[in-house]
C-alpha cells in the first residue's frame, strides 16, 4: 500500500511537471524545452495578442462584449454633451462602451453628435421627437452588450468619475445594482424645497420596496447587464427611477450605495424635473410596489 501511494505521488509530480513545459510526455524523445524556444513562444503569443487587437481597433472584428456600458440620455444639452463625452473616455476603462441617446434636442445638440469624428465603441442614437428620459434609457438598454450598464446624465451635475465608484463593486461581483448617493458624503445644494423632495421621494420608496436608501432619485446607477437587460421597463419619463427601484427590490437583487458628487443646477441652467414629475413619481411607486 506504501509502495503504491508513492507511485501515484509521482506519477501526478510528473504530469505537472509536463504541463509546466507545455508538451506531451514521451518516454523515449521527451526533454525540457529551452530557455530560448520559450522565450520565442511568448514572443509568438504576444504577436498574435497585438495582431487581435488591432483588429479589433480596426473594426475587422467586431467588438460583442464589453466590461461596462456607459448610457447617456440626452436632451438639449449643446453647452455639456462634448465635455462630458471627454470625460467618459478619460475615466472609464478601456473596455467601455458609450450609447448616447439624444431624445429630440432642439438646441444643435443632435445635429453635433451626428457630426462629431467617429469614436470606437461609441453609439450615437438620435431621435426625432422627445419621448422621455426614461424611454431614452430603456432604448439604450436594448443595444447594451456590457457586463455593466450605467447611467450617466449629460449636464455635468454628475461627475463621470465619480461613476467609476459605482461601477466597480458590480464589476468586482459584490454586487447586483449600486446607486450613488449624494447624501452619504453630503450635498451642498442651496434648494431646501429640492433636497426635502428627494427626501420625501426616497423614503416613501423605502416603505413600499423595504429598501433602506438614502437616494432613489440619482442618476448615478449601475447594474449587471444581463439582469438589467432581462427586465420588463415602462416608464417613459422621470418615472424609471421608481420602477427601476421597485423591479431590482422585488426580485431580490444585492444593491448598495456609494458615495458620489453632485453640482446642482438651476432651472435657469436647464434643469428639467419638475413638480409633476414628482407627482408621477408617486404614482409609479404605487404601480409598481410588487415589481
Amino acid at each position: 500500500m506504501t509502495t503504491t501511494t508513492a507511485k501515484t505521488k509521482t506519477t501526478n509530480q510528473e504530469i505537472a511537471d509536463d504541463v509546466a513545459f507545455g508538451v506531451q510526455r514521451d518516454e523515449t524523445t521527451w526533454q525540457p524545452r529551452s530557455d530560448h524556444d520559450l522565450a520565442i513562444e511568448r514572443i509568438d503569443d504576444a504577436l498574435d495578442l497585438i495582431a487581435e487587437a488591432n483588429a479589433i481597433a480596426s473594426d475587422a472584428i467586431p467588438v460583442t462584449r464589453y466590461d461596462v456600458t456607459v448610457i447617456v440620455p440626452v436632451y438639449n444639452e449643446i453647452r455639456t454633451i462634448e465635455q462630458v463625452i471627454k470625460r467618459i473616455e478619460k475615466v472609464m476603462p478601456p473596455a467601455t462602451e458609450i450609447i448616447i441617446v439624444d431624445d429630440g434636442s432642439t438646441d444643435g445638440t443632435a445635429e453635433y453628435l451626428q457630426t462629431m469624428p467617429y469614436r470606437a465603441g461609441c453609439q450615437v442614437i438620435c431621435r426625432r421627437a422627445n419621448h422621455g428620459k426614461g424611454s431614452a434609457v430603456r432604448l439604450a438598454i436594448r443595444h447594451s452588450r456590457g457586463k455593466v450598464v450605467a447611467i450617466q446624465d449629460a449636464d455635468l451635475e454628475y461627475d463621470p468619475a465619480d461613476l467609476l465608484r459605482v461601477i466597480w463593486p458590480i464589476l468586482d461581483g459584490d454586487a447586483d445594482a449600486i446607486y450613488g448617493s449624494r447624501y452619504i458624503d453630503g450635498w451642498d445644494d442651496s434648494s431646501l424645497v429640492h433636497r426635502f423632495g428627494n427626501w420625501v421621494l426616497t423614503s416613501i420608496s423605502n416603505l413600499m420596496t423595504g429598501l433602506r436608501l438614502t437616494d432613489m432619485e440619482t442618476c448615478h446607477k449601475a447594474f449587471d447587464g444581463d439582469m438589467l437587460r432581462s427586465l420588463e421597463l415602462k416608464e417613459c419619463r422621470f418615472g424609471f427611477e421608481p420602477e427601476i427601484t421597485a423591479k431590482i427590490a422585488a426580485d431580490h437583487w444585492e444593491i448598495y450605495e456609494v458615495p458620489t458628487g453632485y453640482q446642482a443646477r438651476t432651472y435657469q441652467e436647464g434643469k428639467k424635473i419638475g413638480i409633476k414629475d414628482a407627482f408621477s413619481a408617486l404614482a409609479c411607486m404605487w404601480r409598481y410596489r410588487k415589481g
